[in-house]
């Protein structure tokens, strides 16, 4: 392709308008899916917990979520190739739905752990397809703006659900019905858009593992990510009691984080449509994740400081699972992609499950502040697998 070729081709994404039917569509689907999770989470602990059931096989239970995301994952391309991108998130939607009820009508615990199996497996199909589509819809040109709003409607998604929670409360089948209705009403706009989904070719595409590390550096931001987010706000709780915060202190402090990831994905996204590398902006990510984790001893003398500098770093931390998916849609396409994103959402799920033991083992071996030093762990291999990357392979 000639130098006037390329410029007409680079014009012509520049000032590619957004197809808004679609986005919307997969951002209202996994969005409502997200209040749905929001909801549904917290409300089976509590009814485990009221039930008797002990703490350890409420975490087993709990567990199996990221089990079965992780078991899903390799599937989800296949699967939409043979059926259609989406009809297999109306199917997702459907099975997600029934067993969303079925927790409800399940006589006995051991029932729980195969509803777990179905219902987060039919989840992550919809997670997966989801951001296929947001991506593939998305203009070269602002793929980070549209990334950036997805993450901002689904932060407000999962703060809707415990509000919702909080209603409801866990008593009967009414917050049962709820879920099931709102993962249903996901699927209204699915078929709204039909016509526009993505369509996958019926064609090899090499093994799933393979796009793990396809494109590390952004598989790599989501794991840290998933760690941090999954470890932060699993821990944060002990960390703010051992230092000396009151409860509400704390859980003031993770709402100043969840506050800051709400109100910055849209400026971030825009901000990675400016860059002409987004590893860069990634590894900038991580340098300030970085920095606030090794500051956090000298930060937690003063509550109202640390909650100013939590409120910013929480936002670009978040900002690894944005432009991180923004990096991948703009490096792969067609089924590629889509197994990239299922890749994204299994190194995902890794961090999550990875993330709580490396922080709890870190308190455990050097006290409160070793929650800042497991935090920083996270940050460093991801700062030398960012920096390796771009010093061997420039831009192009």
């Amino acid at each position: 392709m000639d130098s006037r070729a390329h410029d007409t081709v680079t014009i012509a994404e520049a000032e590619a308008p957004i197809a808004w039917l679609p986005v919307s569509a997969a951002i209202a689907s996994i969005s409502a899916v997200g209040i749905a999770l929001g909801l549904g989470l917290p409300l089976l602990s509590f009814i485990l917990e009221r039930e008797g059931v002990s703490a350890s096989l409420i975490g087993l239970n709990s567990a199996v979520a990221g089990i079965a995301s992780l078991a899903i994952a390799p599937f989800c391309t296949p699967i939409a190739m043979r059926f259609g991108v989406a009809d297999t998130m109306l199917a997702g939607a459907v099975i997600a739905a029934l067993s969303a009820i079925g927790f409800y009508l399940a006589p006995h615990f051991w029932m729980w752990f195969p509803l777990r199996v179905t219902f987060h497996g039919a989840i992550t199909l919809l997670f997966v397809l989801s951001e296929f589509w947001i991506n593939t819809a998305a203009p070269p040109s602002r793929r980070g703006f549209i990334l950036g709003l997805y993450a901002t409607v689904l932060s407000l998604g999962f703060a809707l659900g415990p509000m919702l929670f909080s209603i409801l409360g866990s008593e009967g089948i009414v917050p049962f019905l709820v879920g099931s209705a709102i993962i249903l009403a996901s699927a209204i706009p699915v078929m709204m858009a039909r016509n526009e989904s993505p369509r996958l070719e019926r064609r090899s595409i090499g093994p799933f593992f393979k796009y793990v590390y396809l494109v590390p550096t952004a598989t790599a931001a989501v794991f840290v990510f998933g760690a941090v987010e999954s470890g932060g706000f699993a821990l944060f709780p002990v960390y703010s009691l051992r230092i000396g915060f009151t409860e509400g202190d704390g859980a003031l402090l993770l709402t100043m984080i969840g506050l800051g990831n709400v109100l910055f994905q849209i400026p971030i996204g825009i901000l990675s449509d400016r860059v002409r590398d987004r590893r860069s902006l990634l590894t900038l990510f991580a340098v300030v994740g970085l920095a606030g984790a090794l500051f956090l001893p000298v930060l937690s003398i003063n509550w109202w400081l640390l909650a100013a500098v939590l409120f910013v770093w929480g936002a670009v931390v978040a900002g690894l699972y944005t432009v991180g998916l923004a990096h991948l849609g703009a490096r792969l396409h067609g089924g590629e992609l889509a197994s990239a994103n299922a890749a994204f959402i299994f190194c995902y799920s890794i961090g999550m499950m990875i993330g709580p033991q490396v922080l709890g083992s870190s308190i455990s071996a050097m006290g409160p502040h070793g929650f800042a030093y497991g935090l920083a762990f996270f940050f460093l291999i991801y700062i030398a697998l960012s920096m390796g990357r771009i010093l061997i392979r420039p831009a192009r």
